[in-house]
């Protein structure tokens, strides 16, 4: 049963206990000795028992106030560390925020991404996961995931929030042998007869879908990963279309990253964030941050690809 007691009633208990007078207590909380007295009647009449033993001379604890000052303190001390807490996680003291990404992004804008963040928030600590988009769709509707990143408009879910962060255009990775390696950008005509390796999803709806048909590749090999693409490529024929992003991941391998044009295509990625009656402060801040980060690497990459 609930009796309704007040934390200013046991800090006006705890302050008798300590000063063994009500005059000393009362000058300790800036009360009025009447009002501390107030105070103490009232968590006896809540309590319904007498916790201290007065007369004109002392102050005391009763035997029944005996068990309850530890136990008060213990309330007191729990509320404090409550309140500590919390203000760690306000501040970014302490706090998880938990990201998922496929490739390519997972190879190349996320360990920079978290890098710099951690270093800037080391209370906050990020947990990633390189997974299918199909997966990081799936973790920001199931809950257990806060940010997820991947190709914009992939997200049909109104809890979760998008954010579209750069458009980045499409480019092809060649062998140094190959014949289109010497052109400084490549058409997807010229491109219709090489063997492409495909690891993106959905590649034909949100690349080939901006191609003329007449100029789609005539063979694909579809395969799941970015690095598998680019080994393939590095001891085989054919080409790998990928967004200009990955340009350090290309030449990696050994490879050369050339513009792919007429039609230039775009493929912009997008960061989500699942939206809760109330965001952490920690998702808050990384949101703002990656937010940021991306604006500063699309300004980057401008400025590599500008002629």
């Amino acid at each position: 049963m609930s009796m309704h007691v007040t934390l200013r009633q046991l800090n006006a208990f705890l302050a008798v206990v300590d000063a063994g007078s009500f005059s000393e207590a009362a000058r300790a909380m800036n009360l009025s000795q009447a009002a501390l007295s107030g105070l103490i009647r009232e968590l006896e009449d809540r309590v319904g028992v007498r916790l201290l033993d007065r007369n004109t001379r002392s102050v005391s604890l009763s035997s029944v106030g005996q068990s309850f000052e530890p136990m008060s303190r213990r309330v007191l001390a729990t509320l404090d560390e409550a309140l500590d807490s919390l203000s760690d996680l306000k501040e970014l003291r302490r706090g998880v925020v938990r990201v998922a990404a496929p490739e390519p992004l997972s190879c190349t804008l996320m360990p920079e991404l978290i890098a710099r963040y951690q270093a800037a928030q080391p209370g906050i600590e990020v947990c990633f996961e390189d997974v299918p988009i199909e997966q990081v769709l799936a973790g920001l509707q199931q809950g257990s995931a806060d940010v997820g990143f991947g190709p914009a408009g992939v997200m049909g879910d109104d809890r979760v929030r998008e954010h579209p962060l750069w458009p980045d255009p499409m480019c092809v990775a060649l062998n140094p042998d190959d014949p289109l390696s010497r052109l400084e950008a490549v058409s997807w005509k010229a491109l219709r007869d090489a063997p492409l390796i495909n690891y993106m999803p959905n590649f034909a709806t949100h690349v080939l879908s901006h191609v003329p048909p007449r100029h789609h590749p005539r063979r694909i090999q579809p395969v799941h990963r970015v690095n598998t693409a680019l080994s393939m490529l590095r001891v085989g024929a054919g080409a790998v279309v990928s967004p200009a992003l990955t340009e350090r991941l290309v030449q990696g391998f050994g490879l050369v990253f050339r513009p792919l044009k007429q039609p230039q295509v775009n493929w912009r990625a997008a960061m989500f964030v699942r939206e809760r009656p109330s965001v952490s402060p920690a998702v808050e801040s990384f949101v703002r941050f990656a937010l940021g980060h991306a604006r500063a690497w699309a300004a980057a990459a401008n400025r590599r690809n500008a002629p």
